[in-house]
Parts: structure tokens; sequence; C-alpha cells
């Protein structure tokens, strides 16, 4: 096969991970090395770029920018008959930050939806529907970024400008996939149109669904994260400790002429070259070279033997993803305290033979109980829950699971429901609001005069799914909005938002009964 067909095939394999089966997380060994594995996520193109830089001897410019301009504005209103409800299929989308030398990952942001039709049976529809996206403040990238320039040698194909990988620009319409609409490999870059040197890693897509006449139905907004924030300049610059002398000026280039020396390749003259060429990726579709590891664990692997895991994610995740300035790590994981280390382990279990990148990923049920996990062999980004709402319709992407700390990342869930966090208010969906049968198998109430004058016939290990088994209040329980209520001969009660209601919040103790 000669190396244009390769390419060719590269291109229609790129990004084929939709497998829907994903065999047991881990390895008996990568399990061992992982105790605390929490929610958050593998994303497809945090790992990877782990040894990209900025092309150049200088960190990334300051002052990291994470919202969008003010003035973009709100979407346009439906007809309230409709929810239209958005995602990015991952937390971080990274992506080489110059191509002329080599490159791990191209701009490749891909964005999910789904349409509902608002009822008190609603449904998910395609039929007879049209969703349009683009992003706000952003209508080029090709004076952003050389990628078209090289897109030819590294991958095949002769792109126009402001083209993606699969056809996609920074707008345009998205392609029905059974129960879902998405647009894949949009050629996002972190740079607005209005300011080409600040870097915008939370940038923002607008999604619109129309009837087949034009009509809008809904609208939304939703993040559309994108970075390069890779500090191999660190070690890989010209006075570098990882450089053995070499100093030819571009970051990139001395990595290239430290691989040629370590294994007698020739890579300086073949420039640009495409790692996962001779490196096998799954997130790029490629197959590699016999005897030669997967990328994933060349680079983790290379970097751990190298000693630079110092037991922090600071000091070692974030020493080649996007951290010490866009914090990709963000979501309600992150709130509660948890790291990489939590969910992924240390250097050397990430860098472990035995697992597999993008498929051997932490799963939520290894923390979460079964109700709150994914499906069965499916990965967290492609599992459905309540009705066929996929979980990151409702939750968010991995490592940005939502509420986040990150405004951009709940735009979302304040546009459809007023509030951060899980999209969980029944009516976003439902026209009235539901008594019963909520995600996850829980039993959901409504707050309201009906729920105060029956609650005491319920059946208490019901409640306690949500309020705890000491009937004290949990995170679940948690009100989203400030809260008032009557309740009875226990007075008004008030009740602000984040407050977990309990059995004590109206009575003095627990009722035994």
């Amino acid at each position: 096969m000669n190396r244009c067909s390769q390419k060719n095939n590269l291109l229609k394999r790129i990004i084929p991970l939709q497998a829907k089966v994903a065999i047991p997380i881990f390895s008996i060994i990568f399990l061992l090395a992982i105790p605390n594995l929490v929610q958050a996520k593998s994303n497809l193109f945090l790992f990877l770029p782990a040894i990209i830089g900025n092309g150049h001897n200088s960190a990334p410019p300051p002052g990291i920018g994470v919202l969008a301009p003010p003035g973009l504005g709100t979407p346009p209103k439906g007809n309230g008959q409709y929810t239209l409800i958005a995602w990015n299929d991952l937390g971080m989308h990274c992506m080489d930050p110059s191509f002329e030398d080599f490159s791990i990952l191209p701009p490749y942001n891909t964005l999910w939806a789904q349409v509902i039709r608002r009822g008190d049976g609603p449904a998910i529809v395609t039929s007879n529907i049209t969703v349009e996206y683009r992003i706000l403040g952003n209508t080029r990238s090709d004076n952003k970024t050389n990628f078209w320039q090289y897109a030819q040698k590294l991958f095949g194909v002769s792109l126009a400008p402001n083209i993606g990988l699969k056809g996609n620009g920074l707008s345009g319409r998205m392609k029905v996939d059974t129960d879902h609409f998405v647009a894949e490999a949009i050629p996002l870059t972190e740079y607005l149109d209005s300011n080409t040197t600040t870097p915008y890693p939370y940038q923002v897509a607008e999604l619109v669904a129309k009837d087949s006449s034009g009509h809008i139905l809904a609208s939304t907004q939703t993040v559309a994260p994108v970075s390069t924030e890779l500090h191999c300049e660190t070690c890989h610059g010209d006075n570098g400790s990882a450089n053995h002398g070499i100093a030819t000026g571009v970051v990139k280039q001395n990595i290239l002429t430290l691989h040629d020396q370590n294994h007698s390749t020739n890579l300086m003259a073949q420039r640009p070259v495409l790692c996962a060429n001779c490196h096998s990726s799954n997130a790029l579709g490629t197959a590699g070279k016999p005897g030669i590891p997967n990328l994933s664990n060349a680079i983790h692997g290379k970097h751990a033997s190298a000693g630079i895991d110092d037991g922090t994610m600071e000091g070692t995740c974030y020493a080649c993803h996007p951290g010490a300035q866009t914090k990709c790590l963000r979501g309600a994981m992150f709130l509660a305290g948890k790291t990489c280390y939590d969910c992924h382990g240390n250097l050397t279990a990430v860098a472990n033979s035995n697992r597999r990148p993008w498929i051997d990923e932490p799963r939520c049920d290894q923390c979460h109980d079964a109700a709150h996990g994914e499906n069965s062999g499916t990965l967290y980004r492609f599992s459905k829950g309540h009705q066929g709402i996929y979980c990151q319709a409702c939750h968010g992407s991995q490592h940005a699971i939502t509420p986040s700390r990150e405004k951009n990342d709940n735009i979302q869930a304040i546009l459809l429901q007023g509030h951060a966090g899980t999209i969980d208010t029944c009516t976003v969906c439902h026209v009235t609001q539901p008594s019963f049968g909520g995600p996850h198998n829980d039993i959901m109430h409504p707050i309201g005069q009906t729920w105060v004058s029956g609650h005491q016939h319920a059946n208490k290990s019901t409640c306690a799914q949500c309020h705890g088994t000491t009937s004290a209040g949990t995170p679940y329980s948690a009100v989203k909005v400030a809260e008032t209520i009557n309740a009875g001969e226990y007075g008004i009660k008030h009740w602000a938002a984040g407050y977990q209601v309990s059995c004590w919040s109206c009575h003095n103790s627990p009722n035994p009964d």
C-alpha cells in the first residue's frame, strides 16, 4: 500500500471510536494501581498530546480567557413544544498548536444533540427536523492555525480552508445518527475572530432546531472546549533538561531530533510526521507498525521512566495536558476534591501495556451504585439513561460533569432550568411535573401541598435513595434553587439553594413509624 492510500484509509478511520463496547475497564494490574475511581472519564483528546509544545521556545500566552466576549446574546426562542439539549462529546478537545513538524491531533471538535418533543409522555424526535450549529464569535480558523497548509501531507486529503476532516465548518447543519444529531470534526481553534492572540478554551456553540418549514422549534447554547496548552518547552526547549544538548530553536524539532538519536529514525527529514503512523492510536484509528508501542503507552511510559511523576495533578498531568491555565479537570469531581490520580492512577498506571487507550476508561459505577453507572459494556459518552437520553446530555462531558467551575460549562443548564448543575428539572421535557419514575430508577416527587399531605405513607426505603439512610439529607436531596413550601402544621419553610432537605427540615426528629 502506498503512502497516499495509507492516509486516505486513515481519513476514513479517523476518530472512529464510536466503540459502543468497552470490555471491563482495567486489567487487574491497572485496577490495583487505581484504588479510588470516580466519575470523571478519559478524554479522547486529553492524554495523547503529551509532547507537542507551542512550536517555539515560549510558554503559552498568559491570561487565557474563560468566557467569550460579552454581547453574544441568548439563543432565539422556540415554540415551547420542544427542548434541544446539546453537548460536546469530550470534556476537552486538544489539538496541535502547529503542524509543520509533527502532529498528534488535528482540530476535531464534535457536537451531539437530542431534540425532545415535550409532553406528559415526552419523546426523542429526529424526523422532519434539522439542527443547525454555529460557534459564537468564531467564523474562521484558517488565520489561527497552519493545519490546512499541512493536511495533505499529514492526512492525505486536500481541504478547503475552514473545512474539517469530516467536511464540516464552524457553522452548518448537523447529521442525524439514529437517535441524535451530530456535527463531527468541527475545525475549531481556541482563538476568536476578535482576538487571535488570547486563547479562549471554553468557547460557546449555539444550536437551533427547525421544522421542515424552517420554523424554530427550540434552541440552546453549550460549551465547545478546545486547547493547545501544552508545556513541552519546560523540558524540550533549547536549554531543557531532556534535550541532551540539542538546540534547534524549535521545540518540536528538538523532540524529533532526540527521537532520531534514540531510535535510529529519520523523522527530521520526513517532516511533517503523523506520530500515529508508527504508534497505533485508537483516537485516530491507526494500526501503527508491529513491535512499536501504541502512542499513549509510548508517551506516558517514556515520561514515567524519566521520573517526572511527582504525585500531583499540577506537577505531573498538567505538565503536559491543558492545565496550568486551562485547568481541564473542572467539573463536579474537581469541586469535590478529586484529581486525575483518583480516576486514572499515576503515570505508570496509565502507561500500562495492558491498557487499551480510549477503551479502558474509568467508570461511574466503580464509585457510584449500578443505577448511576454506564450501560453495560458501554463507555460513558455513549451511554443512555432516562427514556433514551444520553448521560452527557444531563450530566455534561467527562472532566466537566456539571456543575463546573467554568461558567460556559453551565450555560445550557441555566438556559433550560434556571440554575447550574445536572439537568434534573422535570419540566424541561415534561409539560407537567411527574410524581414518580425519575432518572436512575429514582422515585421523584414534586415539592408542594400534595407531597406534604401524603408523604407519611411513603415507603421510607425509597426516600433513602435521596434523603439518606438516616433521613438526614444528602447532596441528592439538595434543592437547586431557593424554595418556599407550606408544611402545614409545621409552618412555612424557606430553603436556600443547596439546602439538603431531611426529616429534620420540618420535624424535630425522624418519625420512627
